[in-house]
């Protein structure tokens, strides 16, 4: 039985731009918002707007992210036809393993689309934090007889150019692609989640395979290609909740965003469009009698005995007393020690920091950054680490890093 519509999320990037977090870690296995993994936004999506077949392209660190989707079912993706498959390279008779970009990833995996007999192709970045309903995408692809649909946002013109940019006609037809253009003649900027037929699709993978010459990339190629054959591409206006996280400033700011949905846009107490993630099955946490917890996002199985003020604290965090965590993204299963003080940082998962060391600093003092912890490092009693720092080894008692 033949699937309207399949996504395909590319979910192989290195993150080398979010460093101490991603060095075992693929990227859309980053820990996010108290429960949650980015990879969750773009699974949920898909569920919410009735998309049951699912592709997830895997490439670099992929052992995290294979186990947390597991066989799809915290999303409703256990399915018997279709359902979630994660999709990592793999040797051919032809040779090439190793997906050689984001085009050459999808054309790997055209016998998986075409299984499903799909007339259209979803394709979504994994390491996105949007919540999009895709089916008004497909509708409007749908009205304007595209061949090629871009999700749009409008942004800043003094940003634009740190975009690839649509130039779309009054009719919202794609007449020009701009590259991070130093003049730019638009100020949409692509999303990188586009919506293709099928056949428009597999014919311009097979082309860009073919070309010696080409990037097999998106953007770079496929595009441009679509562009000069004059195909039907069209720019769809997206206005809802959409950040790339690829730094840390920028993961950093999506999770404060969390705590205040009215102004930030991005709601997870949102009813209506669940965001699913895999349980921690971790028990309820637990808030000591002298604890100070003001405008935080507390998750399961912590232990709080110290202040915590804004900040988002993932499932199994203990702070003890006398420790203060503020402005911080603190991810699972870290210890903030007793008279420690956080702020303005990333502490990574399992992480330890001891007591009556410090690390970042609130902004202010001229001295201004996210300072980050890394994934299972230990910070020594009294160790200093500046609001700068990218800690990736154990830091000795007494020590600083800046």
């Amino acid at each position: 039985m033949a699937k309207e519509m399949i996504a395909m999320i590319l979910a192989g990037g290195q993150g080398s731009r979010l460093y101490a977090l991603t060095q075992n870690l693929a990227k859309p296995a980053v820990p996010f918002g108290g429960k949650y993994r980015i990879i969750d936004f773009p699974l949920s999506n898909c569920v919410n707007s009735g998309i049951d077949t699912v592709g997830i392209l895997t490439q670099y660190q992929p052992l995290v992210l294979n186990e947390y989707i597991g066989n799809g079912q915290p999303w409703d993706l256990d399915r018997l036809y279709g359902g979630v498959h994660v999709l990592p390279p793999y040797q051919q008779a032809t040779g090439s393993d190793w997906y050689k970009g984001t085009a050459n990833a999808i054309y790997q995996n055209l016998s998986f689309i075409n299984r499903y007999d799909p007339q259209y192709v979803i394709i979504l970045s994994g390491d996105q934090i949007c919540k999009q309903d895709y089916n008004d995408f497909l509708q409007f692809h749908k009205e304007k007889g595209a061949e090629f649909s871009v999700a749009v946002m409008e942004v800043p013109w003094e940003e634009a150019s740190r975009f690839g940019l649509m130039v779309a006609d009054e009719n919202d037809r794609i007449t020009e692609f701009q590259e991070k253009p130093k003049e730019p003649k638009s100020n949409l900027a692509s999303m990188g989640i586009y919506i293709f037929n099928r056949d428009v699709l597999e014919k311009y993978l097979r082309e860009d395979e073919a070309n010696p010459n080409s990037s097999n990339d998106f953007g770079n190629d496929i595009i441009p290609s679509l562009l000069r054959d004059n195909r039907k591409m069209y720019a769809y206006h997206f206005n809802g909740y959409w950040k790339d996280v690829g730094t840390i400033p920028s993961l950093w700011e999506a999770n404060m965003e969390i705590m205040d949905p009215e102004n930030s846009g991005i709601n997870l107490f949102d009813e209506d469009w669940k965001i699913y993630s895999r349980n921690s099955g971790l028990t309820g946490h637990k808030i000591g009698s002298n604890a100070v917890v003001e405008n935080a996002m507390i998750t399961d199985g912590c232990r709080i005995e110290g202040t915590v003020k804004h900040s988002i604290l993932f499932a199994g965090v203990q702070v003890e007393e006398g420790a203060v965590v503020e402005d911080a993204v603190v991810m699972g299963n870290s210890v903030i020690k007793a008279g420690a003080k956080v702020s303005h940082c990333i502490v990574a998962e399992n992480a330890s920091i001891g007591q009556n060391a410090v690390v970042g600093a609130m902004p202010g003092n001229g001295e201004e950054g996210v300072a980050t912890i890394g994934p299972g490092v230990q910070v020594g009693d009294r160790a200093q680490i500046g609001p700068k720092a990218m800690v990736n080894n154990n830091v000795k008692d007494g020590e600083s890093q800046w």
